[in-house]
């Protein structure tokens, strides 16, 4: 069967979510609006449960999305499980808060035999556009190496 990169990474997050307790506490309202191969945009609407004491989204939130985008970037190659992090690096640049709705924009710069590397930015949208950079990260991935890993699935 044919699917989507779209379909396929919706796919991948509606399994991961359900075995994520991490991950459905901070994302599960998550919206993947687009996935082509080797890229992966998604909006996040900020809840009380995403912010720190003075209001602003925290910082272990950001590495949490640049975490979760990254492997979603790998899934558009067509894996099913997106690998064990390495390395990830995240920049804080500026804050947002309850109620601001955010753009996450994945790519997964190279994905190799058991390797990959992506690159993740995390955008405040303003007036429904993508505006003021929040964070930005780059996060890297040891790959689990079997064949059915890389298989679209729906």
């Amino acid at each position: 069967m044919n699917v989507t990169e779209l379909e396929h990474v919706r796919g991948v997050w509606e399994r991961t979510k359900n075995d994520s307790p991490i991950y459905r506490l901070l994302l599960s309202d998550v919206d993947i609006i687009s996935a082509t191969r080797g890229q992966m945009q998604a909006r996040l609407k900020l809840t009380a449960e995403h912010v720190n004491s003075r209001g602003t989204i925290h910082g272990a939130v950001s590495a949490a999305i640049i975490d979760w985008a990254g492997g979603m970037s790998i899934a558009t190659h067509g894996y099913e499980r997106t690998g064990a992090s390495i390395d990830i690096h995240v920049s804080y640049l500026s804050t947002a808060t309850v109620g601001d709705t955010l753009d996450i924009s994945a790519v997964a710069d190279r994905v190799g035999k058991s390797m990959a590397f992506t690159t993740v930015k995390i955008s405040r949208v303003v007036e429904d556009a993508v505006g003021p950079l929040v964070s930005k990260g780059s996060h890297t991935k040891f790959l689990p190496v079997s064949k059915e890993n890389r298989e679209l699935k729906s």
